[in-house]
């Protein structure tokens, strides 16, 4: 028997669902998966853990693209990742995001949550933001709305039409402003920033759904030395709130954010350390740096 409970239509719900077919569609949050709230269960960090990669191997035709993993982050901490083309870095964020399964080994988000129980979207609410290499921004609409949209949570039928926001809302969306830096660019269509601002409202859409995870792939390529040292910033500034895994190849970027570097080669931990003690690690410098 089911022990969920309707909430009682508001009195603006009644008035619609009285002209109709329409008013039908102010109870829309309860029809449509996308529209219902997000479920971001309680995360069991008592043990200070957020992610947990145990033993994780898996093969594609055969090549072992992971070969017995094993990753831990803690909860606040801002974690890079580093290795050549191959290695499995993209892999790895592939399985913890829930677009590839693995062949054996385990992952959980916390100590409570299986994410190899869950689909892509169940580990999204769960609390995990994916950003990729290329940004992936609404170009034909503002800095603003694109954060609207981005925006974790319910959003009535009548909130959505006159984009009608509540003043929670609308503090969540300055503060994501002034931490990623556009707050004077709000009004601006996303299409006319420079890449590297596309970067970081990318990053700031992520923040709206209130991750606990932020995994981030490249965040630098292509950007100029000022927009790299305004990411490393953005990034240090999102740790503790949040932990983040950040998968980069270069080193000098790496080197101002990372306190733990972790290498990846052929699927697996080659090392980690700080970065004085990767650079240091002769089997890094064999097989990474070439030397």
């Amino acid at each position: 028997m089911s022990t969920m409970t309707e909430t009682a239509p508001t009195a603006l719900e009644k008035a619609a669902l009285k002209a109709g077919p329409l008013g039908e569609l102010t109870r829309r949050n309860e029809v449509f998966s996308f529209l219902k709230p997000q479920e971001n269960p309680l995360i069991d960090t008592r043990h200070n853990m957020m992610l947990y990669v145990e033993g994780v191997s898996v093969s594609f035709d055969g090549f072992k693209a992971i070969n017995d993993l094993n990753l831990y982050i803690k909860k606040g901490e801002l974690r890079c990742i580093i290795g050549p083309n191959g290695a499995g870095k993209t892999t790895m964020m592939d399985i913890i995001t829930g677009k590839t399964r693995p062949d054996a080994g385990q992952v959980w988000l916390g100590s409570n949550l299986n994410l190899l129980k869950m689909d892509e979207a169940e580990i999204a609410n769960a609390g995990i933001g994916r950003k990729f290499q290329k940004p992936t921004v609404f170009e034909a609409l503002s800095v603003w709305t694109n954060l609207e949209l981005a925006m974790a949570g319910p959003r009535g039928v009548w909130q959505t039409f006159r984009a009608r926001l509540n003043g929670e809302q609308r503090d969540d969306i300055e503060y994501v402003l002034e931490l990623i830096g556009l707050k004077d660019q709000q009004t601006l269509l996303a299409g006319n920033l420079s890449h590297g601002q596309k970067q970081w409202l990318e990053i700031g859409m992520l923040l709206m759904q209130k991750p606990k995870l932020l995994l981030v792939d490249e965040p630098v390529a292509g950007m100029t030395h000022q927009e790299m040292d305004r990411t490393a910033e953005l990034l240090r500034s999102l740790a503790g709130e949040h932990s983040v895994v950040v998968v980069e190849h270069d080193m000098d970027f790496v080197r101002s954010i990372a306190s733990t570097v972790t290498v990846l080669h052929q699927g697996h931990v080659l090392a980690e350390g700080s970065m004085s003690d990767i650079q240091s690690n002769p089997k890094v410098r064999e097989v990474y740096l070439g030397q």
